[in-house]
């Protein structure tokens, strides 16, 4: 009896793999019961909506590629929005920060985001370490600057534990809420500018380790919390977020077995 349940169990896992395989193939890019909100109102074809601006900020090379290849996919080749990143530090904590910012550069083409969309900084208050505290309110200057020179709508980041709870992927998301807390910093003067910011949201290590699985709890988590608080999305072209990690070549550990 008990071999049995255990069989079943299994048997009903690896249907509910496969079936979520079949819905990263076949299904559409993006799940919500909301109108998609990094679009504006009007047709396919409305010339406005290839205007909208959306800036991704991340802590270090590679995290564009390590956590927002999805959402970064869907916004320049589906939605076809003017898409620019801002990574607060060359990454530089192991003398390789040169480097570094080479590769994501390279990762950015992959993605579609060109180059001049693209800034890096090698703040001295901003460098590389997990001992390293970076001042919120200075995060919140350099975001609001970043949204002045490219007419920013919606900021896209970390949550507050940061995907992987690396402090300063959660210095950045308090640095973006320090910015949102005062509009005078990134209104520049306009009155009715708004600015709207969404989070990653930090996941467990069973559901970052169970593959395709994992899209069924996403889809139905974004459906469940309801309208404009969540959106899911996800890639229909896996193989891209390989490509794009691939550029980081520095980051990939190689290990010599001798036999």
């Amino acid at each position: 009896m008990t071999a049995m349940v255990v069989i079943f169990v299994m048997a009903s896992l690896v249907m509910l793999w496969m079936a979520s395989l079949f819905k990263l193939i076949v299904g559409p890019y993006t799940v919500s019961k909301s109108k998609t909100p990094f679009l504006l109102e009007g047709d396919g074809n409305d010339e406005k909506r290839r205007k909208k601006s959306v800036l991704f900020v991340t802590a270090h090379p590679d995290d564009e590629s390590m956590f927002f290849v999805p959402t970064i996919l869907y916004l320049t080749s589906v939605c076809q929005l003017d898409v620019h990143i801002l990574c607060i530090s060359t990454g530089n904590v192991e003398g390789k920060g040169y480097v570094r910012k080479e590769e994501m550069f390279r990762a950015c083409l992959v993605l579609k985001v060109p180059i001049g969309n693209v800034t890096i900084l090698d703040h001295l208050e901003l460098q590389d370490g997990f001992d390293k505290r970076w001042s919120h309110s200075l995060l919140a200057d350099i975001i609001a600057q970043e949204i002045g020179t490219h007419d920013v709508d919606i900021i896209i980041t970390f949550d507050d534990y940061g995907i992987s709870g690396h402090p300063q992927h959660r210095a950045v998301h308090y640095g973006v809420r320090t910015l949102l807390m005062e509009k005078a910093m990134y209104s520049q003067g306009q009155p009715d500018k708004t600015v709207d910011a969404w989070e990653l949201i930090s996941t467990s290590i069973i559901r970052k380790y169970s593959g395709p699985l994992d899209i069924l709890y996403s889809i139905l988590y974004s459906l469940w919390l309801g309208k404009e608080e969540t959106h899911c999305f996800f890639s229909k072209y896996p193989h891209m977020c390989f490509l794009a990690m691939g550029q980081h070549c520095s980051q990939w550990l190689c290990l010599n077995v001798q036999v």
